[in-house]
């Protein structure tokens, strides 16, 4: 008898911060973060499952604090323990990972997960939300943390227009960007 290849699954693993953010120059409270609604998106145009990274202590809801936490954990190259990891990794060959990009990097609780887990042979779709850094070299230090993984040209989308960026997601996931 001839075996059948299991079918793999995919995943999108995402950092999000809702609270109160920096958009434009503006402080605004959202209710679900730019990077959330991101994934949802992806989510939904791959079929994917769907987890978020949270953080066991949380940043502060205030930005400027946040922004002070954050930036404290950036320089103690910490790794923030998270609530919980995904179940069953390895069923998962495609995994699109999200998160805000902070001071050109991502959130030290990507790196918690990234270090979580053996990425070989697992495809990375990097996504990223920002107020004008882009991806930055955050591509290039996922294929460091995640070794023996390929990891893909990365979308990087404005937060002030996650709301009008469907039509970018929908062609970065089928691959015509």
């Amino acid at each position: 008898m001839e075996k059948r290849k299991k079918r793999m699954k995919k995943l999108v693993v995402f950092y999000s911060r809702a609270d109160e953010n920096y958009f434009n120059g503006v402080m605004k409270y959202i209710k679900i973060g730019n990077t959330e609604k991101v994934a949802k998106v992806i989510a939904k145009f791959t079929g994917a499952d769907l987890f978020k990274l949270e953080q066991k202590n949380p940043y502060n809801s205030d930005y400027n604090i946040c922004v002070k936490e954050a930036k404290k954990d950036l320089q103690a190259n910490a790794r923030p323990p998270l609530i919980s990891l995904p179940k069953n990794f390895e069923n998962y060959d495609e995994i699109y990972l999200g998160y805000p990009n902070y001071w050109g990097t991502m959130p030290m609780a990507v790196y918690t997960f990234l270090e979580a887990f053996d990425f070989k042979g697992k495809v990375i779709h990097p996504f990223c939300t920002h107020e004008g850094s882009g991806l930055s070299s955050t591509e290039k230090e996922i294929s460091q943390f995640a070794k023996g993984s390929k990891v893909s040209s990365g979308l990087a989308i404005l937060g002030g227009s996650v709301d009008e960026a469907t039509d970018i997601i929908e062609r970065w996931v089928k691959n015509e960007l």
